[in-house]
């Protein structure tokens, strides 16, 4: 079965003046040649053969026919991506997903009106009325509100996709909604951007906190490695102390205050830094 939206691994059937026609497998022991997919000529490799396997993406051409292309889109079926607005019409906004094709977010798939030249994370699915391919910024209805699968502690891949007043929500693992307090980023998350995340919290209510530092003692060490080499890099001495401003810190090093005071207490211990009046010295 030829699935929509997915990479799929096609066998060449046949070849014709306007490129090569492709089925599955499956489809072809039953001699069910109706669900042939055209590879364009501009696509076909100068090395495929009849019987041969190639792996496609199929989506739906202008006149919504099932077409392959060996170009990589920026997102698949039943995925978040963020992609950035191209056009605008009365249908809605067409976004770049790396096609010929534009993706279209209809205006009623829109939380709020799509502009030009702006970046958005979409989540694109397969509209079952029309048989096209379609993107959401109405993130929230495609989360999946069942967690078991988590574990605090775990490490996992994030999204960001909305700010808010308490700070920046992110999509786990491609599948569920966290949140990211502002007090605890520090460094500039701007929705769209992709993140390494570890589960801090899994509330009584399903709503997961999620942090971008491992906890406790585990993330001191990369840290202590970061002092040390900015240390390394500023002939041995930084003018940060317990006493300087978290701002000045962060700008420095890029981790809370918190953080710089677990590293620099480990280097300490370890020897491997002498603190002083103004800063901190490189052994």
């Amino acid at each position: 079965m030829i699935d929509i939206g997915r990479i799929n691994t096609l066998t060449a059937l046949r070849e014709t003046s306007v490129g090569f026609f492709l089925g599955d497998l499956s489809d072809r022991k039953t001699q069910d040649f109706g669900n042939d997919i055209l590879l364009p000529n501009k696509y076909v490799p100068d090395t495929l053969a009849i019987d041969d396997d190639i792996d496609v993406f199929v989506y739906t051409d202008s006149e919504d026919r099932p077409i392959a292309t060996t170009l990589t889109p920026a997102v698949q079926r039943d995925e978040f991506a963020a992609l950035k607005v191209v056009a605008v019409s009365s249908a809605g906004a067409f976004l770049d997903w790396g096609l010929e094709k534009d993706l279209l977010v209809p205006h009623r798939e829109q939380s709020r009106p799509m502009q030009v030249g702006e970046w958005y994370v979409v989540f694109m699915y397969l509209d079952k009325s029309t048989n096209r391919l379609v993107g959401s910024t109405k993130i929230s209805r495609f989360l999946d509100p069942d967690v078991r699968d988590l574990v605090v502690g775990d490490e996992v891949q994030l999204l960001a996709y909305e700010t808010t007043d308490l700070g920046m929500n992110v999509i786990i693992n491609n599948r569920y909604k966290g949140l990211v307090y502002a007090n605890e980023i520090f460094r500039t998350v701007r929705p769209g951007d992709p993140l390494i995340g570890y589960i801090k919290n899994i509330r009584d209510d399903g709503l997961i906190d999620v942090s971008l530092q491992k906890a406790g003692f585990e993330n001191v060490e990369p840290n202590a490695r970061r002092i040390l080499a900015t240390l390394k890099s500023e002939n041995g001495f930084l003018p940060l102390t317990d006493n300087s401003p978290p701002e000045e810190i962060y700008k420095t090093l890029e981790m809370s205050k918190k953080t710089f005071k677990k590293a620099i207490g480990t280097l300490y211990r370890e020897r491997k830094i002498v603190l002083e009046e103004k800063g901190i010295r490189l052994v």
